[in-house]
């Protein structure tokens, strides 16, 4: 089988060479796949600012946000203002095949599109739920509490369409209407998160410092504002090249993340796409849900200042020793 070849008009090379250490696929398998997948992936993607994970020969993977300099002319993207690292950043738009195949070419393993359209990425237009074990959890514990956020949903005159996360977790999508702002979102994650939480505290947990969570499945609710979570069908640069699979919640019971790999996935497609059905459409996100939320301290704001507290703790002790 040759080494190259061509797909529509993009030059496909080094195709027969490792995708990376534990992938059990070649970059043929990795190309192979997202074509086989474009028109369930593609979806996703479309019209939202993309970053991707690459693996290039010989060295460590690493997220790509800003297109390089020989990106094709036919690559639709869009600039940004990066307040992090004070820079414009140009992302890709990936809306079509020929732009998948040559990120495929690429070696992007993983597809990380914002929640929001590029007109406007601080619009999100989900609500994302990030639900992971404890170390050495099974993901039994991810599936109880998944259930604990489907109820705080339902309490809530919500629904949400789950998938794997392609690692060891899974997450659950709200479709929003886009008549509120980032902010209100972002409060009423973290308040669905929180009355999860209060169901069972037993089993699930907000504690955003890892040391706080004490064995607990970590109910994470700060995927908003320009923030993005791994694309329904991506690939994950995980042992067997790992896919980040949709659900439907009466499947979510049978199933462990490792069964869905490029391959599985791959040769799975005569089956329906789960999300046609589970994913619902666009609701109002309830007023009292956002009240609350926004009595909420922002996770990873409060665990900033509470780390530099405790830094300065044991400084003291030390001292004082």
């Amino acid at each position: 089988m040759a080494a190259e070849e061509v797909r529509d008009e993009v030059k496909l090379t080094n195709l027969d060479q490792p995708l990376f250490d534990g992938a059990e696929a070649t970059k043929r398998d990795l190309v192979d796949y997202l074509d086989g997948v474009r028109e369930r992936l593609l979806p996703h993607l479309s019209d939202r600012p993309l970053s991707v994970m690459r693996v290039l020969r010989g060295q460590k993977p690493f997220m790509q946000k800003n297109v390089p300099k020989y990106t094709p002319e036919w690559v639709r993207t869009t600039s940004m203002w990066a307040e992090a690292s004070k820079r414009r950043i140009s992302y890709a738009l990936c809306d079509d095949r020929r732009t998948l195949l040559w990120f495929a070419n690429q070696r992007a393993v993983e597809y990380h599109p914002t929640l929001g359209h590029s007109a406007d990425i601080y619009t999100p237009t989900h609500m994302v739920l990030d639900l992971d074990p404890p170390e050495g959890g099974d993901f039994r514990l991810v599936v109880e509490a998944a259930r604990l956020i489907e109820r705080a949903l339902a309490d809530s005159g919500l629904t949400g369409a789950v998938k794997t996360s392609g690692s060891k977790g899974v997450h659950i999508f709200v479709p929003v209407d886009d008549h509120l702002p980032v902010e209100d979102v972002a409060a009423a994650t973290r308040a669905v998160a929180a009355r999860a939480e209060r169901i069972d505290p037993v089993l699930a947990t907000t504690a955003f410092i890892r040391e706080d969570r004490e064995g607990k499945v970590f109910l994470d609710s700060t995927r908003a504002g320009g923030a993005t979570v791994v694309a329904a069908y991506s690939p994950r640069l995980r042992p067997g090249t790992t896919v980040s699979f949709p659900l439907s919640w009466n499947d979510l019971d049978r199933v462990t993340p490792t069964d869905f790999t490029m391959r599985t996935v791959l040769a799975a497609l005569d089956e329906p796409d789960p999300w046609a059905t589970e994913l619902p459409q666009p609701q109002r996100l309830p007023a009292d849900l956002v009240a609350e939320g926004h009595t909420i301290p922002v996770a990873r704001v409060q665990a900033m200042h509470e780390g530099k507290r405790r830094a300065k703790a044991r400084a003291a002790e030390q001292t004082e020793s």
